[in-house]
C-alpha cells in the first residue's frame, strides 16, 4: 500500500456521541470472539465506558477514518502496569488502521513501559503491535503478553 493510498487516520478526544459507535462495533460477534471479549448489554457497555472516561489514569481516544468513528485506542494502569488496548469496527479490519493509529497513540502517549495482551488467536492484532515496536514478553494459554519498554 502506498501512502497515497493509506486511510486519512485520526486520533481526538472520545466525545458522547462516539458511544453508540462503539456499542455498535463492541456488538459484532465476530470481533467480539477475535478479540476475546464477550458482547456487553448497552447498560454494561456504558458502564464500563463511564469506568474508563472517570479513570484518571487513562488516556482515551477516537480512531476517526475519513470523519467516519472507526474506534478506539486507549492506555490505563492496571495491576501497577500501564496498558494499551485498541478496538477498531470490522469494516476498518486489513486496510493499516490500526497500526496508524497505535503509532500516531504512541507519539502522545510516551510514559513506558507499555503492556498489551492479545487472544492468542488474534494475529493480526499481535502484528499491529509488532509494527509498533512491542516485543512478545509472555504467553498464556489463551493470550499473548507484549510489551513496549523504549
Amino acid at each position: 500500500m502506498s501512502v497515497a493510498d493509506e486511510p486519512r487516520v485520526t486520533l481526538r478526544d472520545v466525545v458522547a456521541d462516539d458511544i453508540p459507535w462503539f456499542f455498535e462495533q463492541q456488538s459484532d460477534v465476530e470481533a467480539s470472539e477475535m478479540v476475546g471479549f464477550p458482547v456487553r448489554t448497552w447498560d454494561a457497555f456504558t458502564a464500563h465506558w463511564a469506568r474508563i472516561l472517570d479513570d484518571e489514569t487513562g488516556v482515551v481516544r477516537t480512531i476517526v477514518v475519513d470523519s467516519q468513528v472507526a474506534g478506539n485506542v486507549v492506555s490505563f494502569v492496571q495491576s501497577r502496569e500501564r496498558k494499551v488496548g485498541y478496538w477498531l469496527g470490522r469494516e476498518f479490519w486489513g486496510k493499516g488502521v490500526a497500526t496508524l493509529a497505535l503509532s500516531a497513540f504512541l507519539t502522545d502517549e510516551q510514559r513506558r513501559p507499555l503492556y498489551a495482551h492479545v487472544a492468542r488467536h488474534n494475529l493480526a492484532s499481535r502484528r499491529v503491535l509488532e509494527k509498533c515496536g512491542f516485543t512478545l514478553a509472555g504467553e498464556e494459554p489463551d493470550e499473548y503478553r507484549l510489551e513496549l519498554l523504549e
